[in-house]
């Protein structure tokens, strides 16, 4: 009996071991377990609002505006990190012009290329400072969108229209005149009927320059050349040179009377919308875009010229003054222009070509 006791008794003692072994074991594991991944692990970033914008230009894939805007809008795309899509649309498949302008009047996702004259819709004296015969280059252009006096017509269409002008620059090239016979000065313009698209602006020029005016559609000049009915129509030499209008008239005078040009516009309620660092890209790859855009279109301009005169075209200098001076009546025939107009822009011309 008591060997059975004695038994009993270290059965007892080492069970009771053993569930003190197992009770500090698990104490020890609870203990130490380490943190698990909820504790040290971040909550994922949120995904990039992408913002989806429209951008509309009347010009065609072959040209040089169109072919500089699809590289802005890859390089805006690729360098917001996905935060900013542009789209581009060619040839006016979407709105431009006045319709196009009323999107960005409407607040819409839209970013517009198209001549400053539709800015002038709203704030008439653009029209003025891209009026006839004011500049004999680039430069002096993009000079006089750099002064108070343009910034403040940006100022004013940006706070009672909100339009935001983020450029002026984009050009495509001066306008002059293809004709039958040279020109060199007003008195070589009398008599002769030359064309020009519907457009005021147009017209009073070639009257102011002594010229008869004739609206109809630029397809319908070659005909109109070799039938007679119109003397010359103006342009560009790449558009002298694309329509092959040197086989009608060998004439080409550079009276630069006036000056092929776009702006870019966006929406105030969009442009708000963006981060400073959006804001930042659009004004930066747009201001490369207007630069390659330049560099191109004096470098086609060029190869152009060297073309035409091979065609045996003749190009010949104008007294750019006598045309200025003849032409200085358009300025009085728009009611909606500011007063005075004409001179203010002539002080700021006057100051561009002091610091040249």
């Amino acid at each position: 009996m008591k060997k059975f006791l004695s038994i009993l008794m270290v059965l007892v003692m080492i069970l009771s071991l053993a569930g003190c072994g197992a009770k500090a074991t698990t104490e020890t594991e609870t203990t130490e377990v380490p943190a698990t991944d909820e504790t040290t692990t971040e909550t994922p970033a949120a995904p990039v609002e992408k913002k989806v914008i429209t951008v509309s230009t009347k010009f065609v894939d072959n040209e040089q505006t169109a072919i500089s805007l699809v590289k802005v809008v890859d390089a805006i795309n690729e360098r917001s990190g996905g935060s900013l899509e542009l789209q581009l649309f060619t040839n006016g498949v979407l709105p431009i012009g006045k319709d196009g302008m009323e999107q960005i009047v409407q607040g819409s996702d839209w970013i517009m290329v198209e001549g400053i004259n539709f800015l002038g819709d709203y704030v008439p004296d653009y029209n003025a400072v891209t009026g006839p015969f004011l500049y004999k280059s680039f430069d002096e252009f993009f000079a006089m969108m750099d002064t108070p006096l343009v910034q403040g017509l940006n100022q004013k269409i940006e706070e009672e229209y909100g339009i935001k002008v983020l450029s002026l620059d984009w050009v495509f090239g001066f306008r002059s005149m293809m004709t039958k016979k040279p020109i060199t000065k007003p008195e070589d313009m009398r008599g002769l009927n030359i064309r020009v698209p519907t457009s005021q602006l147009y017209t009073f020029t070639i009257e102011a320059m002594g010229g008869n005016p004739v609206a109809m559609p630029y397809p319908d000049t070659y005909a109109a050349l070799q039938q007679g009915v119109i003397d010359g129509i103006e342009g560009s030499i790449m558009t002298y040179y694309g329509t092959q209008q040197y086989e009608n008239v060998k004439e080409y005078s550079i009276t630069n009377h006036l000056l092929g040009v776009s702006a870019i516009s966006i929406s105030t309620k969009l442009w708000d919308k963006l981060t400073e660092e959006e804001q930042t890209i659009l004004v930066e790859e747009f201001e490369k875009g207007m630069e390659e855009n330049l560099a191109e279109t004096i470098k086609a301009e060029e190869e152009m010229a060297e073309l035409l005169k091979a065609e045996g075209v003749t190009f010949h200098e104008v007294d750019s003054d006598a045309f200025l001076q003849a032409a200085a009546p358009v300025f009085t025939k728009f009611d909606n222009w500011t007063p005075g107009i004409y001179d203010q822009i002539l002080v700021e011309l006057d100051k561009i070509k002091a610091n040249q």
